[in-house]
């Protein structure tokens, strides 16, 4: 029987997680967190087989690199890192930090169930690329490095001030990416263009 730990900060998906295993003969549910630095902590006690691990967790560390951590300290424990960033650079560093796969967390549960079964016996899946989505007529590989650092502090409700703050720039050159990112998407406004993010599921938090 294989032993299972969640590492989710988000309740709706941990549930929707636990839900794959909690009927499935074949596994054990030991732990269900929402920190990765927990995930740390309990991995000398909990002895967890296989641990799906999201990218983003409470708390100051992130889940790629406690997956370095623990795969260093218990090299036999599978990790399946799961996530929902649309970013290129998530497949390279989990690849780096030793995790054994890597999937997308709005999988379906038979496609997830089988990357999951693939990582135990020992394989190792990869997405070939981030995954490509529309926002209104763009393609999100279609916006510049600056132009997602800018949407990933609007999408926190920071206002144009705050988020030249933020990235050591001028307001007016926020207001420039932005408009770039409308000229691109098609889009009227600030606030469609936040909606239509929302709508596409692009995540653009921050990998620290």
């Amino acid at each position: 029987m294989v032993r299972v730990m969640i590492v989710e900060d988000q309740k709706i998906i941990q549930r929707y997680l636990e839900s794959f295993f909690r009927e499935n003969r074949d596994y054990v549910l030991t732990a269900s967190i929402e920190s990765a630095e927990e995930a740390v902590r309990l991995c000398s006690s909990v002895r967890a087989n296989l641990i799906l691990m999201d990218v983003k967790t409470k708390g100051s560390l992130n889940g790629i690199a406690a997956a370095k951590i623990i795969k260093e300290k218990y090299p036999s424990t599978r990790i399946l890192i799961v996530t929902s960033l649309a970013d290129s650079r998530i497949l390279s560093r989990a690849r780096s930090a030793g995790a054994d796969s890597l999937w997308y967390k709005d999988a379906g549960e038979e496609e997830l169930m089988n990357v999951v079964k693939k990582t135990v016996e020992g394989k190792h899946v990869f997405p070939d690329e981030a995954p490509v989505v529309e926002i209104g007529e763009a393609k999100s590989y279609e916006f510049t490095r600056k132009e997602t650092e800018v949407l990933r502090f609007l999408v926190k409700g920071y206002p144009y001030a705050k988020t030249a703050e933020e990235m050591g720039i001028e307001v007016s050159t926020v207001k420039y990416h932005v408009q770039n990112m409308l000229q691109k998407t098609g889009l009227n406004s600030k606030l469609m263009l936040m909606m239509a993010v929302a709508e596409s599921k692009m995540i653009v938090k921050e990998l620290d």
